[in-house]
């Protein structure tokens, strides 16, 4: 498994940074408060003993962020081998926030809640929409952004439609991430065409530039982003999603002191503005395209 580490300490400038230090002076306060008692959280069977995942996190002086790194502009990886993108500079923010050094552990979506589970990441933040279903398995905080499914295509006629029953053909072969909500979404909205699964984004995007499916069914902001990444490729997107999708960072279930942690934290984003400021960036901004593999 691949790491980047980066030191959230100082990551940010300017503007940005007065407002990180600012969440940060608030929410240290929280965790002097609250670390003492992620020890005092008892574990499955009644005894209290294992530390919760915050106090973990603030003994190692590291938080280990599950990613895909490869849900642009959410999450990206360079030519250099270096993440960025929303998500991680969110995740820097909330490092430094911590005192910690955050880790970013890129890894196929599939299998980013399984590693959750295993304790083999602290968080999961990865354009992962929070369903009914995750949420079964999971916690959740957020959301910090709201997506929706969209289509990616080379063909004028299928970026055009206003349903998806209008996409469900026989005719058809759809590209979506494996283990995603889009696959679930192509299973049952569009049980007559074909569907192929894909490992990550970038295999999906080159299945439909080879013409090796007619679309890729896929999150809305990627789909926007790969439309501007290849100006002569030919893509086009839909205009509007077909579904409002909240997306969230998962959390280990039964630790609602590091919950309660993230949620304030993104409370905090959004009431400065700062939330804002980074969607700006990411979504407005393009200077960023050239630095991608």
């Amino acid at each position: 498994m691949t790491r980047v580490r980066a030191n959230a300490v100082g990551a940010q400038t300017g503007t940005e940074g007065t407002l990180v230090r600012r969440i940060t002076q608030v929410l240290l306060a929280t965790l002097i408060l609250l670390s003492p008692l992620g020890c005092q959280l008892p574990a499955q069977g009644g005894s209290a003993a294992e530390p919760g995942t915050l106090a973990s996190i603030l003994s190692r002086g590291v938080l280990r962020a599950g990613l895909s790194g490869d849900q642009p502009p959410l999450n990206m990886t360079t030519k250099d081998g270096q993440v960025i993108g929303l998500e991680v500079d969110l995740m820097l923010a909330l490092a430094e926030s911590m005192g910690v050094e955050v880790e970013f552990v890129p890894m196929p979506f599939a299998a980013l809640l399984p590693a959750l589970e295993a304790g083999q990441v602290d968080l999961v933040i990865s354009g992962m929409a929070m369903t009914a279903e995750r949420n079964a398995r999971v916690a959740f905080a957020g959301p910090y952004f709201v997506s929706g499914k969209s289509v990616l295509t080379k063909l004028e006629s299928l970026a055009r439609v206003e349903t998806p029953a209008q996409l469900d053909d026989p005719a058809r072969t759809y590209a979506a991430l494996a283990g995603s909500t889009s696959e679930i979404f192509v299973r049952n909205l569009m049980p007559n065409a074909k569907l192929v699964t894909a490992p990550n984004y970038e295999a999906a995007v080159g299945m439909v530039v080879s013409g090796e499916v007619d679309a890729m069914v896929g999150d809305y902001p990627v789909c926007a982003h790969e439309v501007r990444m290849r100006p002569d490729a030919g893509l086009v997107a839909l205009a509007t999603p077909f579904t409002v999708e909240p997306l969230g960072i998962a959390l280990p279930a039964g630790d609602p002191l590091f919950v309660n942690l993230v949620q304030n934290y993104l409370t905090t984003l959004r009431e400065t503005g700062l939330l804002i400021r980074y969607k700006v960036k990411w979504f407005a901004d393009a200077d960023y395209l050239t630095e991608l593999r």
